[in-house]
């Protein structure tokens, strides 16, 4: 079996570095989290075969897509762009893909509570499982689980940190508040 070559890139951003990871599908992985690519190791052998390597970027399939990510994301940062586009290659169980379904539907510049997530996916006693799902989404604002928070409003767990929560969900109600 042929090795599936996958490529990561650092985003840097005011947020912090972000950590992307694409296949020759889609985007597979963006994180805030210290600029390791060996600490995907795991979730690329569960999910993708222990065939699977990282490569930094460079040229190919994969490369188009980090390179159309990054672009996107320096304009979304810069709160000037609403809906990413860039293709996504999702792995997770079909519970984890219902809610990460959910959550993308969550507008720009709004949020929703756990509980609204497991209500709408017709789940409405998961909400522990909601949230787990939320946080095991490898998508950071593609998937936007930085706009899910208690039910009483306060923010909750962000993988990224909740000081990189706040200023998504703060960037985000300024960019779309009228001008």
């Amino acid at each position: 079996m042929s090795d599936l070559l996958l490529r990561y890139a650092i985003w840097e951003s005011r947020f912090g570095p972000g950590q992307l990871l694409a296949g020759p599908a889609g985007l597979l992985c963006l994180e805030f989290r210290p600029a390791r690519p060996d600490a995907w190791d795991r979730w690329v052998h569960r999910w993708l075969g222990r065939d699977a390597r990282i490569v930094e970027a460079g040229a190919g399939a994969a490369d188009a897509i980090v390179e159309q990510a990054i672009a996107e994301l320096d304009e979304y940062a810069a709160g000037q762009l609403a809906e990413l586009r860039a293709p996504l290659d999702l792995r997770g169980t079909p519970f984890q893909q219902a809610v990460w379904a959910a959550v993308r539907s969550v507008p720009y510049g709004e949020t929703r509570s756990y509980g609204q997530i497991a209500a709408e996916i017709g789940r409405p006693r998961a909400v522990r499982a909601t949230g787990a799902a939320n946080g095991a989404n490898p998508l950071s604002i593609y998937i936007p689980c930085h706009r899910i928070i208690g039910a009483d409003g306060s923010l909750r767990d962000y993988g990224g940190g909740l000081e990189i929560k706040a200023a998504l969900l703060e960037m985000e109600s300024r960019a779309s508040q009228p001008r």
